[in-house]
C-alpha cells in the first residue's frame, strides 16, 4: 500500500463518526452531487466527508454519478461544461460545511480505480454561507438564495473538477484536483480486479471514437 493511501486512511480513522452539536451555516443541510460527461460512466465507491468540527461521515454518498447516454453517438463527452450542474447525490445531514472529501471510484471505460482528497477552503465556505437575492425564473419569484450544493465532476485519468451552486445561483468554480491509482483495484482489491461491464450504448461510443482525455486538460 502507498504512503498516500496510509496518510489518508490513518486521517479518515482518528475520529469515530460523531454528528455536530451545532453548525456555522444558514441552512439545514448541504448536498453533495457527482457529474460524469457522456458515456464516461463511473461507479463511486465512496465519497467520505470530514466537516470542519473535524467529524467524519463516511459514505456520504456512493453509487452512480449523473450522466447522459444519448443512442446513436449522438452525445458529446468532450470538455468541460460552461454551467455545471451538481449531479446526482445526496444531502449531507448533520455535517456542518466541509472541510476535506476523500472519493474513491471507478472510471469505467478505462477501466481504472482512483482516489482523491479534496480540501475545501474557507473561501469556498464563505461562499457557500453568503446568501443572495437572486431570481428565479422557473416560478417567477425573488428568493434568498445560498450555494448549498457541492458538484464535482469525474472524468477518465482521474480527474475531477468542483463547483459550488444552489437553486437559481450561478455555478462557482472552486478546484481541479488530479487523483492517483489506487494500486488495490476495485473494491479495495475484494472483486479480484474484476470492474462492472460498460452499458452497450457507453461501449458503442467507446469502440469507435475512444476516451477523450485531452479535452479535460
Amino acid at each position: 500500500m502507498s504512503n498516500f493511501i496510509r496518510i489518508v486512511l490513518s486521517v479518515f480513522l482518528l475520529s469515530g463518526c460523531t454528528f455536530a452539536s451545532s453548525q456555522s451555516m444558514p441552512y439545514k443541510s448541504w448536498y453533495l452531487g457527482f457529474s460524469a460527461p457522456d458515456y464516461m460512466e463511473v461507479w463511486i465507491e465512496t465519497a467520505d466527508v470530514v466537516d470542519i468540527q473535524d467529524h467524519i461521515y463516511p459514505r456520504a454518498m456512493s453509487g452512480t454519478a449523473s450522466i447522459l447516454t444519448p443512442p446513436n453517438n449522438s452525445g458529446d463527452p468532450h470538455g468541460w461544461p460552461k454551467r455545471a450542474g451538481i449531479g446526482k447525490g445526496k444531502n449531507v445531514t448533520g455535517a456542518d460545511l466541509p472541510k476535506q472529501l476523500y472519493v474513491r471510484w471507478q472510471s469505467l471505460v478505462e477501466p481504472q480505480t482512483y482516489l482523491m482528497v479534496i480540501k475545501i477552503p474557507e473561501a469556498t465556505r464563505e461562499v457557500m454561507r453568503k446568501g443572495e437575492n437572486v431570481f428565479c425564473a422557473a416560478d417567477g419569484k425573488w428568493i434568498t438564495g445560498y450555494r448549498d450544493s457541492i458538484g464535482i465532476r469525474l472524468v477518465p485519468g482521474g480527474i475531477a473538477r468542483v463547483w459550488v451552486g444552489g437553486p437559481c445561483m450561478t455555478p462557482i468554480e472552486v478546484t481541479t484536483v488530479k487523483a492517483v491509482i489506487d494500486p488495490r483495484g476495485p473494491y479495495e482489491g475484494k472483486s479480484g480486479g474484476e470492474y462492472d461491464s460498460l452499458s452497450d450504448v457507453s461501449q458503442a461510443y467507446v469502440e469507435k471514437f475512444g476516451v477523450p482525455y485531452d479535452s479535460w486538460k
